[in-house]
């Protein structure tokens, strides 16, 4: 477990489960994504199955869960290594700008560097400017356009 004056890091467990469910319900709903409880268990079911590609960690303080990041190693082929796609990252919002953030962000950085991988890499909307205001202070913004395709 690693800790900041925010909270202490550390891997979610069976026991984080409602917390973290508020949480992720929170991050969804704060994306305007639609309530779905089905898109809820199959992710907690993915961070509870130690062969599913998906890490989760918590972000605790007194006891409660505060935060989470959801994050996965990857493949970068252009560079022939890899590294660690932050997939997820929400602090609830009563606990906003006290460094919770930073924390998980540091932790992930510090996984990888452990690990010898060569990145922590993210996306965030172009809308959410209170986290890019704490991205580019830990991070360089990348020049490249998300795609998607949905099918």
């Amino acid at each position: 477990m690693t800790g900041t004056d925010a909270a202490q890091i550390r891997q979610v467990e069976p026991a984080d489960r409602a917390a973290w469910m508020a949480l992720f319900r929170g991050y969804r709903d704060f994306y305007e994504l639609p309530h779905d409880e089905a898109v809820v268990e199959t992710v907690w079911g993915w961070l509870m199955d130690p062969a599913h590609e998906l890490n989760g960690l918590v972000a605790v303080r007194d006891d409660a869960p505060i935060g989470i990041a959801h994050w996965r190693r990857f493949a970068r082929p252009s560079r022939g290594a890899t590294g660690i796609f932050l997939d997820d990252l929400f602090v609830a919002p009563r606990v906003r700008g006290g460094g919770t953030g930073r924390a998980l962000l540091a932790h992930l950085h510090r996984v990888a560097q452990e690990e010898g991988l060569i990145e922590v890499r993210w996306i965030t909307s172009y809308s959410n400017a209170d986290a890019q205001r704490l991205y580019d202070q830990v991070a360089i913004r990348a020049p490249f356009h998300t795609y998607v395709d949905l099918v």
